[in-house]
């Protein structure tokens, strides 16, 4: 296949979708809330469980943002159905900017698999993308491959007989790696997992014998030996580890998987008050401390505003379609 499918996005913090419907998407001005807000702790649903990079990012920006509103910004974790009960939940929310979701990818791709109660496109308005992250390939260190070109031939001799983890069905990684698959004509055995902190003891054990995650997410554990890492679906070799080949580079053609982050707040939250978080994000991910972490674990903090963030969305939404028919994606 050389036809290039790029795959995934930067982390969004509550960028206004309102860009795919306009007339659905009009939101009230609301400067007289916006002027006084906020006067009461924030709910931020993280759609993921602790220990991922989703979780990573609302950990590290939170209190950036509790010290410039002035109130405490609660991280409220809310695993499964690779994000699909958060957005029930956040979906409800009244309107008042006091209850916002941290996505990830996974939660646009799962919507495009799978009927659900809520519209993202619709329920939701876009705030700002947060931050982004490449995947990467690890395998665990029992496997007796060191490139990837290794990996797919040990595959191809033992059909069936690795497993992957993902974050859940028809999550980002779920499509990514049935992508990967497809593409270099191998079968695995996919194992869904309620995030990456639910699948690293396996993947560690060696029963998940690879994986294809952020690099946030595992790239401490590359580090430490206790994973292996075959190559990162990025464009040209990432800073973070410049040793690595790419997925293109070591023989897959196309593939790039870019994993992204970002905030959402219910519908028709006045945009005022969607403006002002949007610019505290901005900010936040700017700050040197903030920005030197992310560099640490290979994210980038983005800060994109809402129109940009609406635009990337329904982007996705359409390269993700595009993966899930040419690669057959079901959920079991």
């Amino acid at each position: 296949m050389k036809r290039r499918i790029r795959v995934g996005m930067a982390v969004a913090v509550a960028a206004t979708i309102a860009v795919a419907s306009p007339p659905a998407m009009a939101q009230p001005k609301g400067e007289g809330a916006a002027s006084t807000f906020p006067t009461k702790p924030i709910r931020m649903i993280v759609a993921s469980g602790a220990g991922g990079g989703l979780d990573f990012v609302a950990r590290l920006v939170s209190p950036k943002l509790s010290e410039s509103l002035g109130q405490q910004v609660v991280v409220d974790n809310r695993a499964g159905a690779s994000g699909s009960i958060a957005a029930e939940i956040a979906a409800s929310a009244t309107p008042d900017g006091y209850t916002v979701m941290l996505l990830s990818a996974s939660l646009v791709v799962y919507g495009i698999v799978n009927k659900t109660r809520y519209d993202l496109y619709r329920d939701f308005t876009a705030v700002s993308q947060v931050a982004a992250a490449p995947y990467i390939l690890t395998v665990n260190p029992s496997l007796p491959v060191s490139s990837v070109k290794e990996l797919i031939a040990y595959a191809k001799k033992s059909p069936q007989k690795l497993n992957y983890a993902s974050t859940g069905n028809a999550s980002l990684a779920h499509l990514a790696t049935e992508f990967f698959a497809h593409t270099a004509g191998i079968q695995l055995v996919h194992v869904p997992y309620k995030g990456v902190g639910a699948a690293l003891p396996d993947m560690l054990s060696g029963q998940i014998q690879l994986s294809l995650l952020s690099v946030g997410s595992v790239y401490s554990h590359v580090r430490s030996g206790k994973l292996k890492a075959l190559a990162i679906a990025t464009r040209n070799r990432a800073k973070v580890a410049p040793q690595l080949p790419t997925m293109i580079e070591a023989g897959v053609p196309g593939f790039e998987v870019t994993q992204w982050h970002g905030l959402l707040a219910p519908r028709a939250t006045p945009r005022a008050i969607v403006d002002r978080l949007y610019r505290e994000v901005a900010a936040a991910v700017k700050q040197p401390d903030v920005a030197s972490r992310f560099a640490l674990d290979g994210t980038e903090g983005i800060g994109s505003s809402p129109e940009e963030f609406a635009a990337h969305l329904k982007a996705e939404r359409e390269q993700w379609a595009k993966v899930v028919k040419i690669a057959n994606v079901r959920t079991e």
